[in-house]
């Protein structure tokens, strides 16, 4: 069986997950008596400090919803040029909200506060309302990198200041509160909404939590129907973030440890240029010029060892829930040393 690095989406539920929501009690979500989404919800807004929650399908589905009750059709979203939101949410800031982007270059794709100041947009008619800051943490196109709290603290001040929303796209904010040890509570204080992802690194099998006040999650819940995303008896996969939440947080700093490992083993090979400073769980591999990442990737899964192209002479590696030091010690033995 092959070492499956491709991404943190592909951990399966163990035994205990899996226990835990076949005992799951259910209800109709959707005429919200489903006990067990309530205690996911008020589970994952009480860590944060939030309000309320909503329980949704995807990551993809709480960015969009968030976008959607914080913005008005024509309205602009900041947000760093290489973000989920932008990239590979199938185009949903316009379908869905009709809103604009303004994209920022930023470093490792995070962007900071003097850009974001710097490209708020004047109250002249000639120009789309800016209403939206999101970010990113940890960034994925970044190489899994690590917002500086400072950093976040300022952009939400110059949020406030400029009466501007301030969202969370946390895919992996569990990954970054492990390596900043910001109190979650302070860290989640800063936001207006927040995405958090339970099927990554938390090794769930399906779906995320979007936070905020209670004013906000009413809103999102309407939105949430409205994108077809109202569920009935949604307690048996809202018992596995559930249980994600509770048992699976600690657990991360093995993955960057794991993954810190890969990085070392890439390094060596004769076809890697480079490989991007690791911070969390995901490794970010520059193959030397002339090589195909395409061509690298399928040499990789003759070898048994699944990874995925990330982008012109990139490749990316993931470590996670389901790989062991044995399946790090095969990558060692088996990666190949050249092409």
């Amino acid at each position: 069986m092959a070492v499956d690095l491709r991404s943190d989406t592909v951990t399966r539920p163990t035994k205990a997950m899996l226990d835990f929501m076949l005992g799951a009690q259910v209800g109709d979500d959707v005429f919200g008596d489903d006990p067990t989404v309530i205690e996911l919800e008020k589970y994952g807004a009480a860590l944060f400090g939030k309000e309320a929650g909503l329980f949704c399908s995807s990551g993809t589905q709480t960015n969009q919803i968030a976008i959607n009750v914080h913005c008005k059709p024509g309205d602009e979203v900041i947000c760093h040029e290489e973000s989920h939101i932008y990239r590979y949410e199938g185009g949903g800031i316009m379908r869905n909200s009709g809103a604009s982007v303004r994209l920022l270059r930023g470093n490792s794709g995070r962007i900071n506060p003097d850009e974001i100041a710097d490209n708020i947009n004047p109250d002249d008619q000639h120009y789309p309302v800016t209403s939206l800051v999101s970010i990113e943490d940890t960034s994925n196109r970044g190489g899994g990198v690590v917002y500086n709290f400072s950093d976040i603290q300022k952009i939400s001040q110059i949020c406030k200041q400029k009466k501007l929303a301030f969202h969370l796209d946390g895919a992996r904010v569990f990954n970054a509160l492990e390596v900043s040890k910001t109190d979650i509570k302070t860290y989640g204080s800063q936001f207006d909404s927040i995405s958090v992802c339970l099927s990554k690194g938390l090794g769930a099998p399906v779906g995320s939590l979007l936070l905020g006040t209670s004013e906000f999650i009413k809103k999102a819940r309407r939105v949430r129907k409205v994108m077809g995303g109202g569920m009935r008896q949604a307690g048996i996969i809202a018992a596995g973030g559930l249980y994600a939440l509770k048992n699976n947080i600690q657990r991360l700093a093995d993955d960057h440890r794991r993954a810190k490992e890969l990085a070392l083993i890439l390094q060596n090979v004769d076809w890697i240029d480079t490989v991007i400073p690791v911070e969390t769980n995901i490794v970010v591999g520059h193959v030397k010029t002339g090589l195909s990442e395409q061509a690298v990737v399928e040499k990789l899964k003759d070898a048994g060892i699944l990874a995925v192209t990330f982008g012109k002479g990139r490749i990316r590696m993931v470590a996670h829930l389901d790989i062991t030091d044995q399946d790090i010690e095969f990558v060692r033995k088996n990666l190949p040393n050249s092409f």
